[in-house]
């Protein structure tokens, strides 16, 4: 489950299953996921633990100097799982101090309003102008914190970034969803599995990539080099070589983190993952900032578009 954010009424994250088969198929099913690897079921991308201005792809690194959550920070939650490639995505945010509820609840209610608003048929135009009317017609407060004076702010749809459609072992299916009004008639489809979230900011609205990556991801992208074509390029690099085939194995085209690679026993993997960035096998996705002093909270669910309506597939009894 997780905590919906705010002042009044925030939970501890909390995990509760709910096991309603027969024994038998308990057994065999908990037997059978033991041998399942990391590409069968796991971590669908690197947890985000982006605060304040930050909006996205902030995690730790290796050596990274301790953060420590303070009572006027606003941090955004933003993980996801898979099972076979298929791939939930989702966040929540978080913030102490009451002068955030009003920001929580602005982009809390403009995600929610994208999730009605979608389904078969509705054009992404649809969904961004829905969105934008529910966010943008509220104010909220920005603070330097505690006992500092509050100012009013009108809260801003981050204009750059996006939901997107989710394919199998792939985060960014190559269609995105505006939270804004567009001129994109695209229309959802059915049987699409959506990742439908929003950001909002009492700063410009705008995101820029700043900071060192945390975030890296294989890359799929129409026109990326072949692995004949990088063997090529990294013939005399063992370490890269090394190091993508690691990647391709255990990872293949999921996000991974640094400190991921630590664990798994590179300890000194940063030239190597340097050169397959630079040689285009690898995408670096550093954190997105909005102007300093402000502050950005996000909300997110995924959804699907099947024949009998639009399910939610991250919803949890708190949010």
């Amino acid at each position: 489950k997780k905590s919906g954010g705010g002042s009044s009424g925030t939970k501890i994250p909390s995990l509760k299953l709910s096991l309603n088969s027969e024994p038998k198929a308990k057994k065999t099913s908990v037997k059978a996921m033991r041998t399942w690897t990391r590409l069968d079921r796991g971590y669908a991308y690197p947890t985000g633990l982006s605060l304040n201005n930050c909006a996205a792809h902030d995690s730790p690194n290796p050596g990274d100097p301790t953060k420590v959550l303070r009572y006027g920070d606003v941090l955004k939650v933003d993980f996801g799982a898979q099972i076979r490639g298929w791939i939930i995505d989702t966040a929540f945010t978080v913030a102490f101090d009451p002068c955030h509820d009003e920001l929580l609840r602005a982009v809390r209610d403009a995600t929610e309003m994208g999730i009605r608003t979608a389904g078969v048929g509705v054009t992404f135009k649809e969904i961004g102008t829905a969105i934008q009317g529910i966010m943008e017609s509220r104010l909220a407060n920005a603070t330097l914190g505690r006992g500092a004076k509050h100012l009013s702010a009108r809260v801003r749809c981050v204009r750059n970034l996006c939901g997107h459609n989710i394919k199998q072992y792939r985060i960014h299916g190559g269609k995105s969803v505006p939270t804004v009004s567009v001129n994109d008639d695209t229309a959802m489809e059915l049987g699409e599995v959506y990742a439908i979230e929003t950001f909002g900011s009492t700063g410009a609205g705008w995101v820029d990539e700043e900071g060192t990556s945390s975030h890296y991801m294989w890359n799929y992208d129409k026109g990326a080099p072949t692995l004949t074509e990088l063997r090529k390029i990294l013939k005399d690099n063992a370490g890269a070589l090394k190091l993508m085939e690691h990647i391709r194995k255990n990872h293949g085209t999921l996000a991974f983190a640094r400190r991921w690679l630590v664990r798994e026993g590179f300890e000194n993997h940063l030239p190597a993952l340097e050169a397959l960035v630079n040689a285009g096998a690898v995408n670096e996705y550093p954190p997105l900032c909005d102007e300093p002093g402000c502050y950005v909270a996000q909300f997110e669910h995924t959804i699907y578009l099947g024949p009998h309506g639009t399910e939610v597939l991250t919803r949890g009894e708190d949010y």
